[in-house]
């Protein structure tokens, strides 16, 4: 997935103090989709929560960051827009799209989180789920 995808991966233990690399796991194509998506709208510090070990309510949280409202809602309309003229998907509830601060796109199997970085930081979902697997994207060859 890292090389024909375009993108990298580094998979980061949240459960350890140091990071280790390991091969990235078979993500759903959707999902893979997202993160694409979000990288080429030049989102920071995209990660990938694989909750599925994790008790989670969803496979996967894809989280980014962008940088004011104009971008972020550029981030969230091109997940849209990718996952529904590749896969066929919609999501099935959005939130957020007012404020643009944090747009929530949830499609069952995985929800798309963008953030601004106040609100990331506020939040911290990373925290709040330390116990799934984190999967940090880049776009960088």
């Amino acid at each position: 997935m890292a090389k024909t995808s375009g993108f990298k991966t580094k998979s980061v233990s949240t459960t350890t103090a140091t990071t280790r690399q390991k091969a990235p796991p078979k993500f759903p194509k959707s999902v893979a989709g997202a993160v694409r998506a979000t990288l080429d709208k030049k989102a920071t510090d995209v990660v990938v929560l694989d909750l599925r070990k994790a008790s989670g309510f969803t496979d996967f949280f894809v989280i980014c960051t962008g940088a004011n409202p104009r971008q972020i809602n550029a981030i969230a309309d091109a997940v849209d827009a990718t996952l529904r003229s590749e896969f066929g998907e919609r999501p099935h509830l959005t939130e957020g799209i007012e404020k643009s601060q944090w747009i929530l796109l949830d499609y069952f199997n995985f929800v798309v989180h963008v953030f601004s970085r106040e609100c990331r930081a506020f939040y911290e979902l990373e925290r709040l789920w330390g116990n799934a697997e984190r999967y940090e994207f880049s776009d960088e060859e």
